[in-house]
Order: C-alpha cells, then structure tokens, then sequence
C-alpha cells in the first residue's frame, strides 16, 4: 500500500499529529466520557474526508494521527471536531455542563499540530501507546519519541 492517497487531481500524503486539551486541562476525558469522544471523533474527521491513522484519548488531552485531504485545512477540521464533539459531549453527559467554570465550552482555545515525514511510524507507535509505560514490542518509549 502506497503512502500517498489520491484525489481527482491530486496525489498526496498529508498527515498531522494534533493534540489538544479540555477547558482547565481538567482530567474528565476517561470511561463514558472518553469512549463517546473517541467515536464523536472519528465520525466526524472521517465526514471531512479524513483518515484517522490512531486516536488515542487521555484523561486530560487527546492525540490525534490523521490523513488530512489538501483541500481541507487543519483549522477547519479543529473546529469541526472540537465543536462536534463538545456538543455532542454535553448531550450526552448533561451534568457537565452544569459546573461553574464550564459555561458553554468544553475544549481550551487552540490545539498543537505538527507535520508528520519522514519518522510517521514511530509517531503513529508513540501515540497507540501513550499512557502505556512500555509497548509491546518495546521498540518506542513516550520519553525518546518525541
């Protein structure tokens, strides 16, 4: 399989590592509240267009390793995705929005992104095994991935 996918007229192989976190870096993204993340996530990139290559949600952050098609841009798809799941997190788990320091957002202002080259499997490995203190294989470290 090629790393490069393809549109109409355009061959590409762009691939992002984004990490974001919730209002306050507060630890609320585990059990029920991370598995409906994960799959809000995942609908939603995917209706962009976008391959989701691994998704690995912390308690108090999110990695995210995607295919972004060129004629997407990065902060589109942030505003899809933060915007979408945060509604579809308050739906879902009501009494969070009910907290003070809440309000109507769920997610911090801005997120942190960086071209994927080169070294795509070592990252795509650091972000599958984040929050693991060794992968199977024993071949990536979170410490010496990035």
């Amino acid at each position: 399989m090629s790393r490069f996918s393809k549109l109409s007229h355009v061959i590409w192989p762009c691939q992002y590592h984004i990490i974001w976190v919730p209002k306050y870096r507060y630890r609320v993204l585990k059990d029920k509240v991370g598995y409906e993340m994960m799959k809000t996530i995942r609908v939603y990139a995917q209706r962009l267009g976008c391959e989701v290559v691994e998704l690995n949600v912390q308690p108090d952050h999110v990695h995210f390793l995607v295919k972004v098609p060129p004629k997407v841009s990065i902060s589109k798809l942030m505003g899809v995705v933060k915007g979408k799941s945060a509604i579809q997190v308050f739906k879902q788990f009501p009494y969070l929005k009910k907290k003070p320091y809440w309000g109507n957002h769920f997610w911090a202002k801005g997120y942190c992104v960086d071209t994927v080259g080169v070294n795509a499997e070592m990252i795509r490995k650091y972000v599958k095994y984040q929050g693991n203190y060794s992968p199977p294989n024993g071949s990536i470290s979170p410490a010496s991935a990035i």
